[in-house]
């Protein structure tokens, strides 16, 4: 089984991801990936694009106000 991995946005790490029978389960590090809280990735890349992506709409958001 692989080891637990860190997802990192930039320089903010995200949180990690763990593996489980079904895939990678993701714990939040950090407040603003928090809705990402116990999802399961099919691969740490999976939960890295989801976490960047998130991180992506929510700047955009920041900038349109």
């Amino acid at each position: 089984m692989q080891p637990a991995r860190i997802v990192e946005v930039g320089e903010t790490s995200a949180g990690i991801v763990v593996p489980e029978t079904d895939g990678f389960r993701f714990f939040s590090a950090h407040p603003d990936f928090h809705t990402l809280e116990g999802q399961v990735f099919r691969s740490p890349r999976h939960a890295t694009r989801a976490a960047q992506d998130l991180h992506a709409r929510r700047r955009g958001r920041r900038l349109a106000s």
